[in-house]
């Protein structure tokens, strides 16, 4: 009787241990990781973005009281011909940061992983891809000198290799002719910046299924086939990515231009960050300055917005057919 008692409760305790809901394990506090990173950008980046935006409605030399103004700096920019002329540099910056280097980086990342890994080995690959990256590594105030150096118009590498191989008609200024510098500044910012997409494209086609270029190999594809067919189509992701984050780092260049021309010659290479810049600490247009910043921000936080939902919808588009 007793040992059958006692079936009978282990049999009734584990029914209701059945029938209780369980309990579901709390719930790890992820606000109290983020918060230190928000209490920094707020500290960092919102509050001095707010001051900057009240600022950019006032008429303030950086001493004395700020004197309300409205919109007037705002309606200045409209009629402002060296505010659009920088805008206008800034665009060809865009051309030169983004444009070329993600185009230039989609081929040299492919030839890179699909030609020399294969011929070559990887160890010449990481070589190469370091060497690449290398430019991504150097602060621009180094950068920006050496290649001051080498583009100086009396004793400059370039000029005096120019004149050793018959080629001295083709000696330039080429930071102090005003046709010649914002070409010059690009030509850098081009070698600047092509490591950052080349690193990641190839890290990108690392995810590839290998079979893919196994079958087009197979089916006769030479490497152009195979790069427009399979290696674009699958590293679109990092296309999106690469091309948005140049294009802001694009928009607000400013080390190398301050290293290499300040601006000059005659406004030739001016661009709004450095326009902004001018405007706030020699010329001492403190609120007009501010409004220049706040319009670029606000440029780069619609472009990065756009972007990001341009991405999500081709992602959306590339998922829907798959489902």
């Amino acid at each position: 009787m007793t040992a059958t008692a006692e079936r009978g409760g282990q049999v009734t305790r584990g029914r209701q241990a059945l029938s209780s809901p369980r309990r579901r394990p709390p719930r790890s506090p992820y606000a109290l990781y983020l918060l230190p990173g928000a209490l920094a950008a707020f500290a960092v980046v919102i509050v001095p973005f707010l001051m900057n935006t009240g600022v950019s409605f006032t008429d303030w030399q950086g001493i004395g009281s700020p004197k309300w103004s409205g919109l007037a700096n705002y309606r200045q920019l409209l009629d402002d011909s060296e505010f659009w002329a920088s805008f206008r540099h800034s665009l060809f910056m865009v051309v030169a940061m983004a444009a070329v280097p993600t185009a230039l980086g989609l081929v040299l990342a492919a030839a890179l992983f699909d030609y020399v890994a294969k011929h070559f080995g990887s160890r010449i690959t990481a070589v190469l891809r370091a060497c690449f990256y290398l430019p991504q590594v150097l602060p621009i105030a180094v950068a920006g000198i050496v290649w001051s150096w080498i583009l100086a118009p009396d004793n400059g590498s370039l000029n005096v290799l120019l004149k050793d191989v018959g080629l001295g008609s083709w000696q330039q200024d080429w930071l102090g002719d005003p046709d010649l510098a914002l070409y010059s500044v690009m030509a850098v910012m081009v070698w600047v910046q092509l490591g950052f997409p080349l690193v990641v494209f190839m890290a990108g086609l690392e995810r590839v299924d290998p079979q893919l270029y196994e079958a087009a190999e197979l089916d006769g594809a030479g490497w152009w086939r195979r790069f427009w067919h399979v290696t674009l189509p699958q590293i679109r992701p990092e296309i999106y990515v690469v091309l948005l984050w140049c294009t802001i780092a694009a928009l607000k260049v400013f080390g190398a231009v301050y290293v290499l021309t300040k601006g000059g010659p005659g406004g030739a290479t001016d661009v709004p960050s450095y326009f902004s810049f001018t405007t706030f600490f020699e010329k001492t247009q403190v609120g007009y300055g501010a409004a220049i910043s706040t319009v670029l921000t606000a440029l780069i936080l619609l472009l990065s917005l756009a972007g990001l939902k341009l991405q999500a919808r081709a992602e959306d588009a590339e998922e829907g057919p798959r489902a």
